[in-house]
This record gives C-alpha cells, structure tokens and sequence, in this order.
C-alpha cells in the first residue's frame, strides 16, 4: 500500500463525525419533538393569515386564468402578480392591506382562544394521565373475568 491507511485505519470511526441520536424523537420542557428537532405541529392550531400580497393573489389569480386559459404555469402567474403589486399605488393597495389587518385580527383573537385552550388542556392533560391508569387496570381486570366466562360456556 503506497501511502494509505489500513483498513482497520479506515473503519475507525472519527468522534467528531459521530451522530449524537440520544434525542432524536424526545419531549423537552413538555414539548413533543420530530426526528429533526423541530416542535411537532398541533393541527389544531390556526393558521397565520395571509399578507396583503397574497390577499391579492387570491383575486388575481382568478383574473388572469380567466385571460390565460391555456397557461398552465404557477410561475407565469406569480411573475405577472409580483409585477402588477409593484406598479400599484398604495391607494390601490389600500383595499387588499384592510382585509389582510382584518384576518389578523381575527387570526389574534382565535390564537388568544387556542392558547386558553392549550393551558387549560394542559392541566385536565396532566390529571388525566394519573386517572388513565387505574380506569385501564380496572377496565383490563373487568375483560379478563368476561372473556374466561365466556370460553368457558364455549367449551360446555
């Protein structure tokens, strides 16, 4: 071998390549975690509302498939919008940037909703978890009695 490493040399693993997977898929501080360590998604949560320029896409995205039917480019579509809210005047804008203040107030409202919620579930969560476990060992007790009654009138 002209100057390289044995094999043995090269199957050694280096300690600052290793991949720490410990914590991969944990809960920290109460919070459930993906692979990536990122928060999981509640789907109950409300969205973010649009922004005044997305407000307006709505609208003009139905415009322009009615001019350019056979168009069939997402990218075209956004092109044309981004340019046409450049070249509008802040008057012109005015209508699309009320509705979006308006979906952000009410975005406000329901997050100040969904976060009563959450705390509230939080502590209804936390007693249930010491209830679950006596209602399952009484429920487990309750069906192991059932089911030997019953394969005893099937053996008779």
């Amino acid at each position: 071998m002209k100057g390289g490493k044995s094999k043995s040399e090269s199957k050694r693993a280096d300690p600052k390549l290793s991949v720490n997977k410990k914590g991969s898929a944990s809960t920290k501080a109460g919070k459930a975690t993906t692979k990536k360590g990122k928060a999981a998604k509640d789907p109950n949560k409300p969205k973010r509302p649009a922004s005044a320029f997305f407000v307006f896409m709505e609208e003009f995205r139905k415009q322009f498939n009615k001019d350019h039917p056979d168009n069939k480019s997402v990218s075209a579509v956004g092109k044309a919008a981004g340019a046409k809210w450049k070249s509008m005047s802040d008057a012109e804008k005015a209508p699309y940037v009320a509705k979006a203040d308006k979906r952000k107030v009410d975005y406000e409202k329901n997050m100040k909703a969904y976060n009563k919620r959450q705390a509230e579930g939080a502590t209804a969560a936390e007693e249930e978890v010491e209830s679950e476990k006596s209602v399952s060992e009484v429920n487990d007790d309750e069906d192991g009695d059932e089911d030997g009654s019953e394969e005893e009138d099937d053996d008779e």
